[in-house]
């Protein structure tokens, strides 16, 4: 039901997304929507897990507070990797693993690396925040409790990169069955007319089923990671065999819950299968090393190679080395166990990028889906990057303007404001006695003016008087950087988009006039005006451009049910 209500809500703010200024209620009720559905989902004992909503709705949270601040990319950018790390220092207690999550699901997917200093300082303090507000609400204890890690020497390095090269083939069949439930799913609905709201509904009945031989493969927080973590010092065959099962049947319980679009992430789920690879293979280790070589003790309890498993897995399905290695090591608190981390983690994630070299998945896998979280970051980040995308791809005049008003140099101030009034403009552009470009005068110039002539009124200054004050004085005429002026910003119908955007972001305007190539004089030269282009037509034209580029894949859906329907 909940599935059925996000797709209305969906529809809804595509609908109003024309209205960008301001807070977005509409898109603030997804989180809380959202929420409940994971809720639902883990509650009921579905095989995903809770760090990636809590996540999505940090997330949400930051980019909602966003609307309501200057549309600044940057500054956007910030907000949401700072909701991010958030979200997984308080889902871990672990605020460093936290503030590396931020830098590798959000900052780098928004090509935002060389972002200001203050972005690096608002992650660490969301992370801490967080962290201390969950140490005062839920204790100081950890997700799971971790066993003493020990490295018998060595000598076991090769064992721990087989096995980080096995977590990373276990993320590929992983992967590949998200995929294909994916599709499954997509051709039953369009095959027999299923309504969407049904798909999840099914993958809960699927992994119900499953459960029914496995109970262990539901959701029970991180109990099943702990059992496998402490069951005892040693793995017999038949614990081996059963452990086995188990994780092949939570690899098809967590593909199938995925495919099914239920809500819920892949950080429990990747966590308990990369335990299970690594206890499997620890145990199996010991058991041939100590078979051919009776009386040796040189290898490590199957709990040590469950910890690099679960670093090495979790790296592998999200694609955050750094994130896994971090959070492991602030789990252990042990520095031994980073060699073996490092280099697990880093064969575990070589091993799908081999496996997906030229391969190009047409549905969302994990990979695909933020990282291993649920779709609501879709709604945010995901549009973000389509945005900054075809921003790169688009020039000035697909999204500029020729309505526009101009006046001239000798005009009054009065006269000014009286017919940017009566032509519902938001700024006029002031030409000289030529019709070359001079300045450009906003609201901005006006406010400015009116708070001069306040602060004169109290003081020895003149006040001006709007009936004989010339435009020319008032209007801006040029930018000041690093005290010198640098002119009036301009740029060209076929100026990038997306360097438009930028500059008009940088110093803070709404809107930018365009001018047409000259090649005439000097004196001409950036100054005759063809259009304007404003900040909020560009993100309209954005958002035309992604329903132009989706409609086709819509048009070729709404054939195959026509078809189908012929058929019948």
């Amino acid at each position: 039901m909940m599935h059925g209500l996000v797709e209305i809500l969906e529809q809804i703010r595509q609908n109003l997304s024309s209205h960008r200024k301001g807070f977005d209620l509409v898109a603030g009720v997804f989180p809380t929507v959202k929420a409940i559905q994971a809720a639902v989902t883990l509650g009921t004992g579905c095989s995903l897990g809770p760090e990636g909503p809590s996540v999505d709705i940090g997330k949400s949270c930051a980019h909602g507070f966003s609307l309501m601040m200057a549309n600044n990319r940057e500054r956007r950018n910030t907000l949401v990797a700072a909701g991010a790390a958030a979200g997984i220092s308080s889902g871990f207690n672990a605020p460093v693993a936290g503030c590396f999550f931020a830098i590798e699901t959000v900052l780098r997917p928004l090509h935002a690396e060389n972002s200001p200093p203050f972005t690096t300082a608002m992650i660490l303090l969301a992370s801490v925040i967080s962290s201390t507000v969950s140490n005062a609400l839920l204790g100081t204890q950890s997700a799971f409790t971790v066993p003493s890690y020990d490295l018998k020497s060595a000598a076991e390095l090769p064992l721990y990169l087989i096995l980080g090269m096995l977590c990373g083939v276990v993320s590929v069949v992983f992967t590949r069955l998200v995929t294909w439930f994916t599709k499954s799913f997509e051709f039953i609905k369009e095959k027999f007319g299923l309504h969407p709201v049904a798909c999840p509904a099914l993958g809960g009945l699927g992994a119900g089923i499953i459960a029914l031989k496995y109970p262990g493969i539901l959701y029970w927080g991180f109990t099943n990671v702990e059992e496998i973590l402490h069951t005892g010092k040693s793995a017999s065959a038949p614990g081996i065999w059963l452990l086995t099962q188990i994780l092949a049947a939570k690899v098809v319980a967590t593909a199938l819950c995925k495919g099914s679009l239920l809500v819920g992430g892949l950080y429990a789920p990747s966590l308990m299968i990369g335990a299970a690879v690594g206890a499997v293979f620890g145990g199996s280790a010991a058991e041939l090393i100590n078979s051919a070589i009776p009386g040796n003790a040189a290898v490590a309890q199957p709990q040590a190679y469950a910890l690099v498993g679960m670093a090495a897995t979790l790296a592998s399905v999200c694609s955050v080395p750094l994130t896994s290695v971090l959070l492991l090591f602030e789990l252990t608190k042990d520095y031994r166990i980073i060699l073996p981390l490092m280099g697990a983690v880093g064969l575990a994630i070589w091993v799908p990028s081999v496996a997906d070299h030229g391969k190009e998945n047409e549905t969302p896998g994990p990979h695909s889906l933020a990282k291993g979280y649920s779709s609501l970051s879709n709604d945010t980040d995901d549009e973000a990057i389509n945005e900054d995308l075809l921003a790169e791809n688009l020039k000035v005049y697909k999204a500029m303007s020729k309505n526009y008003a101009k006046v001239s140099v000798s005009l009054t101030l009065k006269e000014a404001i009286k017919y940017m009034h009566d032509s519902k403009q938001n700024c006029l552009l002031v030409v000289d006695d030529d019709d070359l470009l001079e300045g450009i005068l906003t609201y901005g110039d006006i406010r400015r003016l009116s708070k001069t002539s306040s602060d004169a009124s109290t003081g020895d200054s003149t006040i001006i008087d709007v009936n004989t004050c010339l435009v020319s004085t008032v209007c801006t005429r040029e930018i000041r950087y690093r005290g010198q002026g640098r002119g009036l910003l301009t740029c060209y119908p076929d100026t990038d988009l997306a360097i438009a955007k930028d500059l008009m972001e940088a110093k803070g305007i709404k809107q930018l006039p365009v001018v047409k190539h000259s090649r005439g004089s000097l004196k001409d030269w950036k100054r005759r005006v063809v259009a304007i282009l404003h900040y909020d037509s560009i993100w309209n034209c954005l958002r035309e451009e992604i329903t132009r580029r989706r409609s086709p894949h819509q048009n070729r859906k709404e054939k195959n049910i026509e078809m189908i329907e012929n058929e019948h």
